[in-house]
């Protein structure tokens, strides 16, 4: 067997973590106090499994609507502990599959563009949230700049744009840049294009989380933590603490759904890893650009994004990370020193400036991808469940859009029928995921075909034909 398709020995016992899982966590204005636990069995109107971005929103915009619905929120953990507070810090309006996807899967072409202009006003309707709850996540309308440094990149770019096009979106959605427009934003190295949107805020996400438990707590609506739960089954969920019963259980995990009983095929928690430099001087942010706090990435295939923060850091992530046999998650997994030193590697590349900066900080954590990589939302009246995700990285803003969705399917016996529940994503249903070890082995297999697809590309200037066969990895 190849040995980069050789499963993981076990981490070492013993081995040291970081007090908090992120520089998000690190850089909260206060410390991190966990919340109590669930106190005894209780029956409520709706249990909210997961106390990250889609629980929070979810719960925030039911109980808006329906003041006197009964809510709760159980967390594993606290608050914002789990995706919701390490991403990369984009709200954006992407969406894990294409529009002619989308289209294809609702047999309808309207409603992918219905989805993608939903997508595109909830970029504005976090920034109204926050706003009007105080909120301070350092939150940055900036849109988002993707570079192209080779010709197939750039390839890759005028499709995009063209697909936009023939939805309907026009220059103010998404617009395709020459080399010195795209340097404008970002003068990064090679560039010879790109693209521009919008539709994209730069947040501070840890922030975000944690300020929205908070408001959601001023509400009214109590959220548990340190409640892991087990299962969850017609309207029961089980924790290690006691029994919650509901009219309707909102699953809102996210990457760690398959440690729910039932279900361990629903979405492969594939990790993404991250780091982040030292605040960086006024003449140095000349040379990078990003002067309106764009987020950043470019046309390569394995996924890399970035930001500037409020103080002047550099904060850059990837995809790259093995998929750990059985769905397994540990601390330890998110610290790969050889993926981390890569990222440091490209970011130097692409910026020249930054290859002998320090970096201050390095973490990763958990998606969730589904099996079709296509977000979804849905209701099980029957099975009393409902739930959200599959947002494959992109979940910031979507998991807002899924959040209003949400409240809206749970109002009243049979729910409330608005623009949001006829969404293409409302009831779509992702087949699971191949049993192990086929899942490991697809998975970790897709991952190194797009890795090496990149370096065939740049050696060859030619698209990877190997790269075609594993379709779902390529892009955002």
């Amino acid at each position: 067997m190849d040995p980069a398709l050789t499963p993981a020995p076990a981490p070492t016992p013993g081995l040291s973590a970081p007090a908090t899982p992120s520089f998000w966590h690190d850089s909260l204005p206060e410390p991190i106090k966990p919340r109590p636990s669930l106190p005894a069995d209780t029956a409520v109107d709706v249990a909210i499994v997961g106390a990250g971005y889609t629980g929070l929103w979810t719960a925030y915009y039911l109980k808006k609507a329906e003041p006197s619905a009964r809510i709760a929120v159980l967390e594993a953990n606290y608050a914002g502990f789990g995706a919701s507070g390490r991403n990369g810090g984009w709200c954006s309006a992407i969406f894990p599959s294409s529009l002619t996807k989308v289209a294809k899967v609702a047999r309808s072409r309207e409603a992918a563009i219905a989805l993608q202009r939903a997508l595109n006003e909830t970029v504005d309707e976090v920034g109204r949230v926050v706003a009007a709850e105080g909120i301070d996540c350092h939150y940055a309308k900036g849109g988002t700049v993707v570079l192209a440094r080779s010709a197939v990149q750039l390839e890759r770019a005028r499709e995009e744009v063209s697909e936009s096009r023939e939805f309907g979106f026009g220059e103010a959605d998404l617009q395709l840049l020459t080399p010195l427009e795209a340097q404008q934003h970002a003068n990064a190295t090679g560039v010879l294009g790109g693209t521009y949107t919008p539709h994209c805020a730069a947040i501070h996400p840890a922030r975000l989380v944690r300020g929205l438990a908070e408001v959601v707590e001023r509400l009214g609506v109590p959220i548990y933590e340190q409640t892991p739960v087990t299962a969850i089954r017609d309207g029961v969920v089980t924790t290690t603490l006691g029994t919650v019963r509901a009219e309707t259980v909102v699953r809102a995990t996210e990457g760690y759904t398959p440690s729910i009983r039932g279900f361990k095929r629903t979405f492969a928690p594939v990790y993404s890893l991250m780091l982040v430099t030292e605040p960086l001087p006024a003449e140095t942010w000349e040379q990078i650009g990003l002067a309106q706090r764009q987020t950043f990435a470019d046309y390569r295939h394995l996924i890399i994004y970035g930001q500037r923060t409020v103080d002047g850091r550099f904060a850059f992530g990837g995809r790259g990370a093995p998929y750990h046999f059985g769905s397994s998650i540990r601390p330890e997994y998110e610290r790969e020193p050889q993926v981390h030193a890569e990222l440091k590697r490209v970011l130097g590349e692409l910026f020249p400036v930054l290859r002998d900066v320090a970096v201050t900080r390095t973490w990763g954590g958990v998606l969730g991808v589904p099996r079709d990589w296509f977000a979804s939302v849905g209701i099980d009246r029957a099975r009393k469940l409902a739930w959200a995700g599959g947002y494959v990285g992109d979940g910031v803003g979507a998991s807002n859009l899924a959040g209003r969705t949400l409240a809206d399917l749970l109002r009243g016996e049979h729910g409330v029928a608005t623009d949001l529940t006829w969404l293409p994503w409302v009831g779509h249903r992702s087949r699971q995921w191949e049993a192990e070890p086929l899942r490991w082995l697809g998975t970790n297999l897709g991952l190194r075909v797009m890795s090496s697809a990149d370096a065939e590309e740049a050696r060859t200037g030619r698209p990877s034909r190997r790269a075609a066969l594993f379709g779902p990895f390529i892009g955002h």
